[in-house]
């Protein structure tokens, strides 16, 4: 296997073969997710989680993947940590190191700020999402969840439709899906597409019927509104009415299409719930599960990084 990244803090940095190794590993993991044999991966390892912004599934994802692993897992309370008393995120960096984590798991609001704790702290790092930045995990888990539906992760046709001006799911994925040689289409309106799209090699369309002609698979992404100043939609009605993925438009998809969701799921908005809840389309649920495997593989890879690094130091 091949991965030679001291953090993950981004899919941006990432060799194909790289992404290869994490999803190898991860396709283990999710086939025996409950196997005591793991418990030795990261046994004597302390996880830290630190999430800036409220996150359910994301952070008991990353909990749950590190117990499995047998490390030592805290859960830092940064929504009544010293950050609100004004400490600077270099200084809470420098407190943590006191602490001497191995593997540091973090959310932020501001794009860059987990490159900047990357730099201050003696452990690994594993981006959970920043700003607008990246969400590399959610890509990872995306990818593994097409590669199990499909049998391949190359070559196919993936709508991402939506809010992506404001998702870093979307800016993750795209760059996933194009390190894999794959086809991709962007759907929303015009006020919900990034400056400069057209610089990262994919399609774009603002009509839903159109962007989805004969895809392989279709992603929808939730409204950020927590992110939105101003209004980039007449209403939630009509939001639904043209891209709100519904019976009608999914027969442009191919047949055998599957329907994705990084969540949490905001129906009757961006998603009709009888295809969320289709057994046969959906594969929603499918992407919570593999989300404990690909982090339970992200930190074995890091884990084993971090080791063979302390031990070079040492002979040093």
């Amino acid at each position: 296997m091949t991965f030679r990244q001291k953090h993950l803090l981004g899919i941006e940095p990432l060799h194909p073969t790289e992404i290869t190794t994490i999803l190898d590993l991860a396709d283990g993991y999710a086939d025996r997710p409950t196997d005591t044999r793991h418990r030795d991966v990261l046994a004597g390892m302390t996880q830290i989680n630190m999430f800036f912004e409220n996150s359910t599934r994301t952070q008991a994802s990353f909990e749950l993947a590190g117990k499995r692993l047998g490390a030592d897992v805290m859960n830092m309370a940064m929504q009544a940590s010293s950050i609100k008393k004004g400490e600077t995120l270099i200084d809470t960096a420098l407190t943590l190191n006191a602490m001497h984590p191995d593997l540091l798991v973090v959310r932020h609001p501001h794009s860059g700020a987990v490159d900047l704790l990357s730099q201050k702290v003696n452990g690994a790092v594993l981006n959970a999402g920043d700003g607008r930045h990246e969400h590399p995990t959610q890509a990872l888990l995306d990818a593994l969840t097409i590669r199990r539906a499909k049998g391949r992760l190359h070559r196919l046709s993936v709508a991402i439709c939506g809010d992506i001006a404001h998702s870093r799911v979307a800016r993750s994925n795209i760059m996933l899906l194009g390190k894999m040689e794959n086809r991709v289409r962007l759907i929303g309106p015009p006020t919900l597409m990034p400056a400069g799209i057209s610089e990262f090699g994919v399609e774009v369309f603002n009509d839903m019927e159109e962007g989805l002609k004969d895809v392989d698979v279709v992603m929808m992404l939730r409204l950020q509104k927590e992110r939105m100043d101003g209004g980039f939609i007449p209403s939630e009605r009509e939001y639904f009415h043209r891209y709100g993925l519904n019976a009608e438009k999914l027969k442009h998809a191919k047949a055998d299409a599957i329907v994705m969701h990084p969540g949490p799921m905001n129906r009757g908005v961006e998603i009709d719930g009888t295809i969320a809840d289709d057994i046969n389309r959906s594969v929603i649920q499918t992407q919570v599960e593999m989300g404990v495997a690909v982090r339970m593989a992200a930190m074995d890879l890091l884990a084993q990084n971090l080791r063979a690094a302390r031990k070079s130091s040492v002979i040093a």
